[in-house]
């Protein structure tokens, strides 16, 4: 190749780059102003779907009552408030530490009153809600370790931003120590409402749970100083059990694992990101190592993930069906945890059928868009930015104004991580 060749090589390539960086750039934009049109409901929360036009109906204080469609609110447009606020926290807080604005400002603190929120409508201590009826009181029986963690996760990033306020600052953490207290009370376990009592617990040792009682022990003992969270922290380090027989220390350290199905980041990457939190807080180097191993072995496997992106059409116009009330055909009164989940199952297996959209979402979008957060939580800069392209292409693939879930929300996560 001659110079002149060469030089025009290098150049559009150069030109390649800076294109699709602008492409991936108007792309975060696209997703930030979706969530912030259609996905925040008028209590700071993140809802699940709308129609494309913002247009969705939100459970009435009756049918969060009786568990309508079931005593989970699964599938209903409130079923992940405190998962997903606390997850997209990360976005949005990262977003504010880059621009300074108030009005990025205000969107975290939002994000973080619908938190509390959530940890303030029942007379069940420690209970934290899914999301909230119009009412701003209503809610679902039963929460979740799913949407627990990433509600500690949640507050504990808006406290680290410097976002706070020295107001907040004790109001959050009175909310956190009152929440963890009951729930190390509880052994460990999830408080909800009668007649179920309890849904989930932190005392696993798989990966999708043994970074949860680190996270929380270590972020009360990091916000209030009190000696006796990190006792408890140390103590759950060196436990084992499970399979493995492993310490929790050792699961973090091992990563990610894909265990009931082929792929799930979406739901592993709450426990990525309590690593990364934890690794962010740890003093120690050695084990600050160790979850750097974990998080980086998270990466490598979310990569496999970051290709199903390309499997999802922009163009495709398959139906998506607003009416979920259409499963309450199969609804009746439950009265345990596995009452719900039986129910629930049988309901989005009928669902389906007549909402074939739904899975293209979830399938093709969800989990690459997970995924691709995951991959920007290992700390290794220089393994990042070799990574940067596959995560950047994930970012731009999507026309987020014809999305019909707000499952997309870890792209903009992905996308402030990945700037410098």
């Amino acid at each position: 190749m001659n110079r002149r060749a060469f030089i025009a090589t290098t150049l559009a390539a150069s030109c390649v780059r800076h294109v699709e960086a602008a492409d991936t750039a108007t792309a975060a934009k696209q997703a930030h102003t979706e969530l912030w049109r259609r996905f925040i409901d008028q209590h700071g929360l993140t809802i699940d779907f709308t129609d494309l036009d913002g247009s969705v109906s939100i459970p009435t204080p009756e049918e969060c009552r009786l568990g309508q469609p079931n005593a989970l609110g699964w599938w209903s447009p409130i079923e992940n408030g405190a998962m997903f606020n606390g997850l997209y926290m990360d976005a949005v807080a990262n977003r504010w530490q880059h621009t300074k604005s108030a009005d990025d400002a205000a969107k975290a603190r939002r994000l973080m009153e619908g938190l509390l929120l959530l940890n303030s409508i029942s007379e069940v201590k420690g209970f934290i809600g899914r999301g909230l009826s119009k009412d701003g009181k209503s809610h679902y029986a039963m929460g979740s370790n799913d949407q627990t963690l990433p509600w500690f996760l949640g507050l504990w990033r808006y406290l680290d931003s410097g976002l706070a306020t020295e107001e907040e600052r004790k109001r959050i953490v009175a909310h956190l120590v009152e929440t963890a207290e009951e729930i190390v009370r509880l052994h460990w376990v999830m408080p909800a409402e009668q007649p179920f009592g309890k849904r989930g617990g932190f005392t696993g040792f798989s990966f999708d749970s043994a970074p949860r009682m680190l996270l929380v022990c270590k972020a009360l003992h990091t916000f209030t100083g009190d000696a006796k969270w990190d006792k408890l922290y140390q103590s759950a380090l060196a436990e084992r059990g499970g399979k493995e027989n492993r310490t929790r220390l050792e699961v973090c350290e091992h990563g990610m694992v894909f265990e009931y199905a082929k792929y799930h980041t979406w739901t592993s990457c709450t426990c990525v990101f309590a690593v990364r939190a934890l690794w962010e807080m740890e003093k120690d180097e050695t084990i600050r190592a160790a979850y750097a191993r974990g998080l980086q072995a998270s990466a490598d496997l979310a990569m496999k993930s970051l290709p199903m992106a390309e499997q999802f059409d922009n163009a495709d116009t398959s139906h998506f069906e607003m009416d979920w009330r259409l499963m309450n055909q199969h609804w009746k009164p439950q009265q345990t945890e596995k009452d719900a989940e039986d129910l629930a199952h049988l309901q989005l297996n009928e669902f389906s059928k007549i909402c074939p959209r739904r899975n293209k979402e979830t399938s093709f979008v969800r989990e690459p868009t997970a995924a691709a957060w995951v991959v920007t939580l290992a700390p290794d800069a220089a393994i990042l930015k070799q990574r940067a392209a596959d995560v950047e292409r994930v970012i731009a693939h999507y026309d987020y104004a014809k999305l019909y879930y707000s499952q997309f929300f870890w792209v903009e996560c992905a996308w402030w991580r990945l700037l410098p």
